[in-house]
């Protein structure tokens, strides 16, 4: 998925022992494939610990449409979508 990214100077920091936790609870939602800012452990995104909340770098929004560039982004939002409408 090609998504674009717009964080300036941010990147994801954590300690070791939120790292550990984080991968232990499997709240670590996203990884870049080739990390652009030195995000520990490639970390784009992740859940918060009742999972409701999405916190993420990529932003899906800005490749939702072709007349922005693709549609790689529509993905995310149609399972979204799907997800909320048989919750």
């Amino acid at each position: 998925m090609t998504v674009p990214i717009a964080h300036h100077d941010g990147n994801y920091f954590a300690d070791d022992e939120t790292l550990a936790r984080l991968k232990g609870e499997d709240r670590v939602a996203f990884r870049y494939a080739e990390n652009p800012n030195g995000s520990r452990d490639d970390i784009a995104g992740i859940l918060s610990d009742n999972r409701r909340v999405l916190g993420m770098m990529p932003h899906p929004e800005r490749m939702a449409e072709k007349s922005h560039g693709g549609t790689d982004g529509a993905a995310m939002f149609t399972g979204l979508v799907d997800q909320l409408a048989t919750a």
